[in-house]
């Protein structure tokens, strides 16, 4: 099959290097997509890469689509109505890994550089102003660290501070082991009463949104800092602004925010801007040559696994099959609702069909049931043609034919 393939706000060329090698149609932009721009998009493509500013929504499926796979080439998802797109068939993929040390050494930098007054410093040098004292400079070696959410990047921070000499403390409300002399916190409380800095890398959920408050801020220890290289929604910038101005916060380094440029050329705010040893960053935790390069080739994978083997491995909202290509059969994947008697229906067209059945494997969630079968090339068009015909059936194909 001819796959056509949308990547939007610049995605780094070696995704559609790599797509292109494979023979597949690759258009890519440079901007977001608008809600329009996408109902339009899912007519036309199949495979839809996209990054943090694009939003998908449910009406993308509104209308007729031919989308099958979309890719955000980030870590976050939350652009993404995953229920919608699990519903229609439609399974998402990202890049949990690939840009964990850029964000790393960004919060290790920005930490030094706020212990340091490195950014005010900095300012007014190219003022003119020689400020030259030691009076709120300190090292990091022998403070204390914590880290709220002990996941791929916290715990990659909690190594690198460690090689700095830092005391690091964590909390996750996961049970998660430590890597090296790291202590785990029972409580938020008992983080936020102990660090020097605190450093936070939680996902977006209703669980963490408005996380940091007034409140949290109080508990911190007076003169610590603080850092946010994960969520905008996670801290409330007034509160933190407030905690800031009575001098309790030191200072403080934040990389996303509750809203956010659409683009480079809209002008961006924040009740921050002006304030002593605050650092503003927009958004490039991740963005470092080397994590876009590595985040490309993830994704691309991603799709390339789907697309040839029907693997839905490391999707967020699917259910997850990966099974060996068996040589001498054909694959059919099929997604359907996940209701009492779906499979019963599938063997019995197997059954009738008299199909040859090499392998299979199903697995489900709340909503959708998600089956890989491999048949004797001689059943497979009939067989993908009569299961595609059931009523519960969501989307069904022969992964080497047009569908």
């Amino acid at each position: 099959m001819s796959y056509n393939i949308l990547l939007a706000e610049g995605i780094h060329s070696i995704a559609a290097d790599r797509l292109t090698e494979q023979g597949f149609h690759v258009e890519s932009i440079k901007q977001a997509l608008s809600e329009q721009d996408l109902i339009e998009a899912a007519k036309k493509f199949h495979i839809l890469g996209i990054r943090s500013k694009t939003e998908i929504t449910a009406s993308v499926f509104k209308e007729p689509s031919i989308l099958q796979a979309i890719g955000c080439f980030c870590i976050g998802t939350n652009q993404v109505d995953l229920v919608a797109c699990n519903q229609n068939g439609v399974p998402v993929f990202n890049a949990p890994y690939s840009n964990t040390r850029s964000v790393a050494e960004l919060v290790i930098a920005e930490l030094i550089s706020l212990s340091r007054q490195i950014f005010d410093r900095s300012h007014k040098a190219h003022l003119g102003e020689w400020v030259k004292t030691a009076d709120g400079s300190n090292e990091v070696r022998g403070k204390n660290l914590g880290i709220v959410g002990y996941g791929h990047i916290g715990s990659q921070v909690s190594i690198l501070a460690e090689n700095l000499g830092m005391k690091v403390f964590y909390y996750d409300v996961v049970k998660k082991l430590p890597l090296g002399n790291a202590h785990s916190c029972s409580s938020l409380d008992e983080l936020l009463k102990n660090s020097d800095f605190v450093t936070i890398h939680v996902p977006e959920s209703d669980q963490t949104k408005n996380l940091f408050t007034k409140s949290e801020f109080q508990k911190m220890k007076k003169g610590s800092y603080l850092i946010n290289a994960s969520r905008g929604t996670v801290v409330v910038i007034d509160d933190l602004v407030e905690a800031l101005k009575a001098k309790h916060i030191a200072g403080c380094a934040i990389d996303v925010f509750p809203i956010e440029p659409s683009s480079n050329k809209e002008k961006f705010t924040t009740p921050l801007q002006g304030l002593e040893n605050v650092i503003l960053t927009p958004h490039i935790g991740g963005s470092t040559t080397e994590a876009q390069y590595a985040i490309g080739i993830e994704v691309a994978e991603s799709f390339l696994r789907y697309i040839y083997r029907g693997s839905t491995l490391g999707a967020v909202n699917f259910p997850n099959v990966d099974i060996p290509l068996k040589s001498n059969c054909e694959r059919i994947i099929n997604v359907h609702k996940n209701e009492p008697g779906v499979l019963g229906e599938i063997n019995g067209i197997v059954s009738k069909t008299g199909a040859n059945i090499i392998s299979q494997a199903l697995s489900t969630d709340q909503n959708i049931g998600y089956l890989v079968m491999d048949v004797e090339k001689a059943d497979a068009k009939t067989l993908n043609l009569e299961i595609g015909k059931l009523k519960r059936s969501i989307r069904t194909k022969l992964l080497n034919l047009q569908s």
